[in-house]
């Protein structure tokens, strides 16, 4: 029998790949929970990377409290709306993007400079285009929501 053929293991960017959906999901289930008129929705499975991005959008007040459930399985995070957004989405593949560089994707993605925000997974941790310019950092582009 074919017993000796090991099983392909994963590679590292169809891991990537697999957090990007997951986060995809999250965001294209907050869209639509906004668009009609949800006063909260519930995302699952959770990750370290939603509950940041969650964080982001909650700093500035575009989404309420949000809650992580541990249901002994992958986790599920209830999210408190407050009828704020407009779009939300993810960027893939999460693109580098130097300091100087991120002028462009402001233009490209958000509907105008003072409105929206752009998440970027840095090497100081998740945070909003803003935050990176202040901390004179770059990153990879994780999405963005206004």
């Amino acid at each position: 029998g074919n017993s000796l053929i090991a099983e392909p293991r994963p590679h590292c960017c169809e891991l990537s790949m697999v957090l990007i959906s997951v986060l995809n999901n999250c965001l294209k289930n907050i869209t639509h929970a906004e668009k009609t008129g949800k006063r909260q929705v519930l995302i699952r499975p959770s990750s370290k990377v939603i509950v940041k991005f969650l964080q982001v959008m909650q700093k500035h007040k575009y989404i309420g409290e949000f809650e992580i459930v541990d249901d002994r399985r992958s986790g599920k995070i209830i999210v408190e709306l407050l009828g704020r957004i407009n779009k939300c989405g993810v960027i893939s593949p999460r693109f580098d993007v130097k300091l100087t560089a991120i002028e462009k994707w402001i233009v490209n993605l958000l509907p105008s400079r003072n409105f929206g925000f752009i998440v970027l997974t840095t090497s100081l941790g998740i945070m909003d285009h803003e935050e990176a310019r202040r901390k004179h950092t770059g990153g990879k582009i994780l999405g963005y929501f206004y």
